[in-house]
């Protein structure tokens, strides 16, 4: 069973359980509104995940009903809107999130992804430092991973790689930081190095067209010819007309 029809049984029998008989004659029971609420979140949720946020509005909207201040269906409407591409909506929502759980380091780490996202780098990054300073926070090597990549495109290298190595010390197979890593050394001249992030990379996580080309960049250096050719393949199939595929047949060519 899914989690949208796990929460739409949960609030049939919520509904069910608002009133007993005795003799012939319902009596009402208060229906907790906790429960509702978090059955409302989980079913908006499940429809997020399956790409339906128009469905996914309305349970959400009931939760923010039952509990105005709810955090949870605040952050999951965020993410909605931010899926439409609807900045004003989603920034408000984060917002409210994060009013009703100031230092919850899930909102503060999804905020500054949004931020991040509307290059606004520098309060990425305050919100990121914030969700980084709580050491119990299960997903800390992410949060690292995200600082990384606000002070890559603030034009930060060495706070960039020493947050990348942060990530990678709390978690050893984030593949982001592994690839920002690999493109780090690579840039570098760093090639062994280089070589041995992106290899450890790409036992973690699916390729892109960027990844592709740093891998066969990396493998024609250490001449390892199946693997660069097979990186080859790939990205000119997936890849097509993307600016890395060009940048290869430019090379085959030079």
């Amino acid at each position: 069973m899914n989690r949208m029809m796990i929460a739409a049984t949960l609030l049939t029998s919520l509904a069910l359980s608002g009133c007993v008989a005795t003799g012939d004659q319902p009596q009402n029971r208060r229906v907790d509104p906790d429960a509702g609420r978090d059955a409302y979140i989980q079913l908006g949720l499940g429809y997020l995940q399956e790409g339906e946020t128009e469905s996914a509005k309305a349970p959400l909207s009931e939760a923010l009903k039952l509990d105005p201040r709810s955090a949870a269906a605040h952050l999951a409407l965020a993410m909605v809107f931010q899926r439409e591409g609807e900045t004003a909506s989603a920034d408000k929502h984060y917002r409210a999130a994060l009013a009703s759980e100031p230092d919850n380091p899930r909102i503060q780490n999804n905020y500054g992804v949004f931020l991040l996202s509307k290059e606004r780098h520098q309060e990425a990054l305050g919100y990121f430092e914030q969700a980084s300073q709580d050491t119990l926070y299960g997903e800390r090597s992410r949060v690292f991973e995200n600082i990384g990549l606000t002070y890559q495109r603030m034009d930060r290298p060495e706070e960039a790689r020493a947050s990348f190595e942060r990530a990678l010390r709390l978690n050893s197979r984030q593949p982001m930081a592994l690839l920002q890593m690999a493109k780090i050394e690579f840039a570098a001249q760093n090639f062994v190095p280089a070589w041995d992030y992106y290899r450890s990379f790409t036992q973690y996580s699916g390729q892109n067209a960027e990844s592709l080309w740093l891998g066969i960049q990396l493998a024609r250096r250490f001449e390892d010819h199946n693997r660069a050719a097979s990186y080859a393949l790939q990205l000119r199939r997936l890849y097509p007309k993307s600016p890395e595929a060009q940048a290869l047949k430019a090379s085959d060519q030079s």
